[in-house]
C-alpha cells in the first residue's frame, strides 16, 4: 500500500516512518494484552464494575491507537514524498490521557479495595 505521490524519499526515512508505525502498533498490542488480562485476572476487589471498566478502557485505547497509527504512517509518508512538513499525530496526547486516566481507576479500584 505504497505511496505514489511525490518523489521518493529517501530510503532511512521510509524505514524510519515504519519502525514508528510498529513501535505504535507493539504499544497498542500491550494495551489490548493488559486489558485482557485485567478483565479476566484481576480481583474485582468489591468493585467489579470498575474493573471491568479498565479493561475495556484498555481494549479501547489500543484499538483506536493502532487505526491512528496506520493513518499516522501514510500520512507521514505521503508528507515526505511531497516534501512537506510533517504533520502532527494524536498518539501521544490520546496515550498520555488514556493511561493517566486507566492509572487513576486502577489507584481509586486499589485504595477503596482495601
Amino acid at each position: 500500500m505504497g505511496e505514489t505521490v511525490g518523489e521518493e524519499p529517501d530510503y532511512r526515512f521510509t524505514l524510519a516512518n515504519e519502525r514508528t508505525f510498529l513501535a505504535w502498533v507493539r504499544t497498542a498490542l500491550a494495551l489490548v494484552a493488559g486489558g485482557v488480562a485485567v478483565w479476566q485476572y484481576l480481583p474485582d476487589m468489591g468493585l467489579p464494575a470498575l474493573r471491568s471498566g479498565i479493561g475495556i478502557a484498555l481494549v479501547l485505547l489500543g484499538t483506536v491507537l493502532a487505526a491512528l497509527s496506520h493513518h499516522r504512517w501514510r500520512v507521514t509518508q505521503r508528507a515526505m514524498r511531497s516534501g512537506e512538513p510533517l504533520p502532527a499525530g494524536l498518539q501521544v496526547p490520546l496515550v498520555a490521557i488514556g493511561v493517566s486516566v486507566v492509572a487513576t481507576a486502577v489507584l481509586i479500584l486499589v485504595i477503596v479495595g482495601r
